[in-house]
C-alpha cells in the first residue's frame, strides 16, 4: 500500500552517487524534503524531472526543503547521472527495491510502465502529499507550491 498524506516516512538506509551510506534520519524531521521515484537514469522523461529539479533547486533550498531521487539503478550510474547534469541533489540507488517497497511504490504502472511518484515531507517526517504520474510534468511546480502554502499557514 502506498504511502500516503498524514503517514510518517519510514527510516531507511542507501548508498547515494558518491557510495556514501545515506541514512533518512539525517534529513526526514529536520526541514522539508521532496522524495522522487523515478525508473530510470539517463531516459527521456528521467532526465527531464531531474533537470526540472536541478533547475528549481534553489528555489527549494530557499525554503529549507531537500530533493532526493530514488531508483534501482546502481551507484555508478547515479554518479554518471549527477555528473553530467550537474544535479546539487541527493541520489540513492535502491538496487534492491526495499525502499519502494516502504514507500508503497510498485514498479510497475497498469503493468507497462515503471510508475513515478514525488513525496512532500514535512519538517514533522509526514507525507503532506503525493503526486503520482507516469509522466513527471507538474511535479516539481506542485511540490513547490504545496511548500509555500503549508509555511504559510
Amino acid at each position: 500500500m502506498i504511502l500516503k498524506v498524514g503517514d510518517k516516512v519510514p527510516a531507511f538506509k542507501a548508498k547515494d552517487a558518491n557510495g556514501k551510506v545515506f541514512n533518512s534520519e539525517d534529513k526526514i524531521g529536520k526541514g522539508w524534503v521532496i522524495i522522487y521515484f523515478y525508473p530510470k537514469d539517463n531516459t527521456a522523461i528521467c532526465t527531464a524531472q531531474a533537470c526540472s529539479f536541478r533547475d528549481a533547486y534553489q528555489d527549494f533550498q530557499d525554503l529549507n526543503a531537500e530533493i532526493i531521487g530514488i531508483s534501482s539503478d546502481s551507484v555508478l550510474s547515479h554518479q554518471e547521472f549527477s555528473n553530467t547534469y550537474k544535479l546539487p541533489f541527493i541520489l540513492l540507488s535502491d538496487q534492491d527495491n526495499k525502499i519502494k517497497e516502504q514507500f508503497g511504490v510498485s514498479s510497475q504502472f497498469f503493468g507497462l510502465l515503471s510508475n513515478r511518484i514525488t513525496f512532500v515531507v514535512d519538517q514533522n517526517g509526514q507525507v503532506q502529499v503525493v503526486y503520482n504520474s507516469v509522466f513527471a510534468k507538474g511535479h516539481i511546480n506542485k511540490a513547490l507550491q504545496t511548500i509555500k502554502e503549508l509555511n504559510s499557514k
